[in-house]
């Protein structure tokens, strides 16, 4: 998106992130009147005539005639300069002069967040495109719009069209970077054990730093992984995973969180869980799915704890994650009644008892049912056709 350099996130997703903390409530208003100036600055200074306009129908910042007409007016002169520029390629110079400049005006429609025309105009710069390389280059223009205005519809297509480019050749380096994309797409679609194996799969080999740093990267595959991986893969390809270990100690609770995890220590895992949530809650991808996150994690940790007993007291539980009994009685009674939780409660002798299912039997009774379902099915159908 507005071509950035080296290992530099690209300035695009950092406004995004920052109208998005403009708007989240638990974000305190002298923090946001900071945002707000960095937004603005960002806009100016990028002639993003369209995006503020956007900005200002949402309420985010104020109408200044003055700013918008000053943008307005650098943004058609750039334009007709940028129309010149193609003009004079198509008239006196060769293919590759002429993509050249199709591509300037692309990525002038991208940095003045112009989302239509900028898509229209890669769509051009397409089609003055041969080599396989440059037309995913195109794609990935595309995939950082989308995630921009977080257009999932246009994400999907993308990935898709990536994957058909692939099928014609392409190096690794790029194909390595889509697996980072689809990984952002599938957390953000709330797929997280797809995320996880394409954030794996991608440690050793990040480089798509205009959309996170590494250490975001790392969170993200942290985070998604707790959820998605049993023990053993966890702690061999997280826990242990050289990659992982030389910078999970610069994000603040994520050692903690996981490491207390996995060494059963559940005081130190819900203190360290506490201090993840804010994070959680303030980033762009991960919030709209915050309750559902919070759910699966103690969903994991209650029944890793609940794996090594037959059957336990509800104050040794509460004692051993360092809560009251009641929260514990009341946490565990909503995870049993959702089918989260295999264990039952004797209130009265105050223990639980699990009930682990066996697996063959689980299998055993999902047949009977579905073949029930089928039935009904053919029964109903049948009707339909004597009639």
């Amino acid at each position: 998106m507005d071509a950035q350099e080296g290992n530099q996130q690209s300035q695009q997703l950092i406004l995004g992130h920052n109208v998005f903390l403009l708007k989240h409530p638990d974000v305190a208003d002298i923090e946001k009147v900071r945002l707000k100036d960095e937004v603005l600055n960002v806009v100016k200074s990028n002639e993003m005539t369209p995006y503020y306009e956007t900005l200002v129908a949402d309420k985010v910042v104020e109408l200044d005639q003055s700013v918008l007409g000053s943008m307005l007016a650098k943004n058609e002169d750039e334009i007709k300069k940028l129309d010149e520029k193609i003009a004079d390629a198509e008239e006196n110079l060769g293919e590759s002069e002429v993509r050249e400049a199709h591509l300037a005006k692309s990525l002038y429609y991208i940095r003045i967040g112009e989302k239509e025309k900028a898509l229209e105009q890669l769509k051009v710069t397409e089609t003055k495109t041969v080599a396989v390389g440059q037309k995913m280059d195109l794609v990935f223009y595309t995939l950082q719009i989308g995630f921009f205005y977080m257009d999932f519809d246009l994400i999907s297509k993308s990935i898709d069209k990536a994957k058909n480019l692939f099928e014609e050749g392409g190096d690794w380096e790029r194909k390595n970077r889509l697996k980072v994309y689809e990984g952002l797409y599938c957390m953000a679609t709330r797929n997280f054990k797809k995320a996880t194996n394409l954030f794996l799969d991608s440690i050793s080999t990040f480089t798509t730093y205009e959309l996170f740093p590494y250490e975001t990267f790392i969170f993200y595959t942290v985070l998604t992984s707790i959820i998605s991986l049993d023990r053993v893969s966890l702690k061999q390809k997280v826990v242990d995973a050289p990659e992982i270990l030389t910078v999970i100690g610069k994000i603040p609770c994520l050692s903690e969180f996981l490491n207390s995890l996995y060494d059963c220590r559940y005081k130190s895992f819900f203190l360290a869980f506490a201090g993840l949530t804010e994070q959680i809650k303030l980033d762009r991808y991960l919030h709209p799915h915050f309750r559902f996150y919070m759910r699966e994690v103690r969903t994991v940790v209650y029944s890793q704890f609940l794996e090594s007993y037959k059957s336990v007291t509800i104050e040794a539980m509460a004692k051993a994650f360092g809560v009251s009994v009641e929260f514990i009685d009341l946490e565990l009674s909503r995870f049993i009644a959702a089918g989260k939780l295999h264990c039952k409660i004797d209130k009265v002798a105050g223990v639980l008892e699990t009930n682990r299912p066996d697996a063959k039997n689980a299998l055993y009774q999902a047949t009977i049912k579905q073949g029930d379902f089928l039935l009904n099915r053919i029964q109903k159908l049948s009707r339909v056709i004597d009639l």
